[in-house]
């Protein structure tokens, strides 16, 4: 029934198009607030004529029920979403340490739009988000999360029962691994905050009329930026090699 209203190579690339545009919500850098929604749908559909020839084997037919058909749509919605969100959470983790940063650099109360989350955020964060993204599209990491989409499909086949417990599995190790990267960006400011006010602390109890918040915010916050120059490569090396080892497993041995 359905085949006569959907020709066959329409529907491959259709059904594809499901998860790779389900994945581009959500891909960082390609799901960003800033980049238009007709950008990012035609980019999705173009995405998918070209996958599309590639994955035609593991695609199902057409099926001849409507219910069968609803039923293999969520189940790719359900993995580009997978997807997207394991990329997506790594994008948190610089909101997450900013905001550290931020806290031991006196500039927590500075609020800006933050343009990944559209909601506010530390100033910190912000700009590391953005160097984050821009680094992926330098190093070409667009690529690799565009070719584990496309290698999902010999991972998670379509029609085949979905491994819900596996997925939720992966979601909790990046959500932790995540945590603890934040942690490890923002080490050096940790370190050297703790430091400074324990310094505060013995300066306040030693001086009493010294007045310690006046005299400490100027200093955190030139402190705070000449460490987060001198670390930010070293930073953004480490997540970056995080980001791209956690996209590894979803890409097809070559």
């Amino acid at each position: 029934m359905l085949d006569e209203f959907l020709p066959a190579e329409l529907f491959v690339v259709l059904f594809v198009f499901v998860r790779v545009g389900a994945a581009l919500m959500l891909l960082p850098g390609f799901a960003e607030p800033y980049v238009a929604p007709r950008a990012r749908l035609f980019l999705a559909l173009l995405v998918s004529i070209v996958i599309a020839p590639i994955v035609r084997d593991t695609v199902p037919p057409l099926p001849e029920a409507i219910l069968t058909l609803v039923l293999l749509i969520v189940g790719e919605l359900v993995i580009g979403f997978f997807l997207g969100t394991v990329t997506r959470l790594f994008i948190a983790t610089m909101a997450t340490a900013g905001m550290i940063i931020a806290f031991m650099s006196s500039l927590a109360n500075a609020l800006v739009d933050d343009p990944s989350s559209q909601q506010q955020g530390s100033i910190m964060g912000s700009f590391m988000t953005t160097i984050a993204v821009l680094l992926m599209f330098m190093l070409d990491l667009h690529h690799v999360m565009l070719m584990a989409v496309a290698d999902s499909y010999t991972l998670f086949r379509p029609g085949e029962p979905l491994p819900l417990g596996d997925f939720s599995e992966m979601v909790t190790r990046v959500v932790s691994k995540t945590f603890l990267l934040a942690f490890q960006l923002s080490a050096p400011f940790i370190a050297v905050g703790t430091v400074f006010y324990l310094g505060l602390g013995v300066l306040g109890r030693l001086m009493p009329q010294v007045q310690v918040f006046f005299v400490a915010m100027p200093l955190q916050v030139a402190m705070g930026v000449i460490i987060l120059f001198l670390s930010l490569p070293v930073m953004m090396g480490w997540y970056i090699t995080q980001f791209r080892g956690t996209l590894m497993p979803f890409l097809a041995p070559s």
